[in-house]
């Protein structure tokens, strides 16, 4: 058995003194390989320093997250678009760029304008985008459907509706990121994996955050993507190594992944 965790922050202050641990026990777990998508500046050096630790076991994706944007987005998104002239060759992926206002709506206009940059750096680069979508799959889309040229790319933390699959589907053919979310009691998620096939499926964690049951409530960590891909087996009737070879297969595509 072999695991792709596709969203992990594992470098962040939640892990602070336990990075190195953390990533050992996932590894340990069959997690064989972890993508660590960038949040902001403060998190750049960080990420680079635990992926140098495991450079055989984690890749990472450069991007700002959409909670990141304020008023003083051009300062930040030179320093975002002077790591892509300094590094490109180091990054798997664009992210983690998205909408999200579910928390603020003050800066909807400049989180379109950077989302929509940063899909021109995909592009620019030729590498898939790892699109962050809480309360703005209308405005996603929005931006997506502007665009002359898309990359490919993954909805992470995907937790909607058969309507919202087919609307993403309309835009492009893009795979949705399945993380703990749907070990959830009251989740529906379980009745939409179907509506999305196990070929456009990949796994995360989202760690620190959103843990699987039986971990729900505590801090997320990439060895507890077994009970995800246990969840995820069941819907489609298949064992846990079966699920990960598949899903796994999937983020090697996606990512291409060494």
């Amino acid at each position: 058995m072999m695991l792709v965790d596709t969203h992990t922050h594992l470098y962040l202050p939640q892990f602070e003194g336990e990075c190195e641990a953390v990533v050992k026990r996932a590894i340990d777990a069959g997690v064989e390989k972890m993508i660590f998508p960038n949040v902001d500046i403060s998190t750049i050096a960080p990420m680079r320093k635990l992926h140098l630790t495991f450079p055989s076991n984690t890749f990472m994706a450069m991007g700002l997250h959409p909670t990141e944007v304020g008023e003083e987005i051009e300062t930040v998104m030179r320093s975002i678009e002077n790591e892509w002239q300094a590094h490109s060759d180091e990054y798997i992926a664009v992210g983690e760029i998205g909408i999200d206002l579910y928390w603020d709506k003050t800066f909807v206009d400049k989180q379109m304008e950077v989302f929509s940059r940063q899909i021109d750096i995909a592009v620019t680069y030729g590498l898939p985008v790892i699109i962050h979508c809480r309360d703005g799959l209308d405005e996603v889309l929005e931006v997506l459907s502007g665009k002359s040229e898309l990359p490919s790319g993954v909805f992470h933390s995907f937790g909607g509706s058969d309507s919202d699959i087919e609307r993403i589907r309309e835009i492009g053919d893009f795979y949705f990121g399945i993380n703990g979310i749907v070990t959830f009691k009251n989740s529906g998620l379980r009745n939409t994996l179907p509506c999305i096939g196990i070929e456009r499926i990949i796994l995360e964690t989202d760690s620190p955050y959103l843990a699987p049951v039986p971990y729900r409530g505590k801090r997320n960590e990439s060895a507890y993507i077994i009970n995800t891909a246990q969840a995820v087996g069941a819907v489609f009737g298949m064992s846990l190594d079966e699920i990960s070879c598949v899903t796994s297969e999937n983020a090697h595509r996606l990512f291409m992944l060494q």
